[in-house]
């Protein structure tokens, strides 16, 4: 699966790099036919510690799954965003199955 990342704004570094690749590399463990996805990252322009934005697309076949969310480091709303996506792929899963 390719993991495309961007960042706004500003350059961001390996190591936060390689652990969003990791951790939306994990999704494939809960479902094969992810094509691929993109995230987005952000720094909101507000007083807030709570200004890190990450925004995750994933491509799947038929539609695509989205989530974002807003936390004090982009680690913590990586993994936010991406435990909102395996529910969303459960759901997903469970609706082609019939259930």
């Amino acid at each position: 699966m390719k993991v495309t990342i961007n960042s706004v704004k500003f350059k961001t570094d390996k190591k936060l790099e390689e652990f969003i690749s990791e951790k939306v590399q994990k999704l494939t463990t809960n479902y094969n036919d992810i094509i691929g996805s993109e995230v987005i990252l952000k720094l909101e322009n507000n007083e807030n510690l709570e200004n890190k934005v990450t925004e995750i697309r994933l491509m799947i076949p038929g539609n695509d799954l989205f989530a974002k969310k807003i936390s004090k480091s982009f680690e913590e709303s990586t993994d936010q965003a991406i435990d909102a996506l395996k529910k969303q792929l459960i759901k997903h899963k469970d609706k082609l199955r019939g259930i």
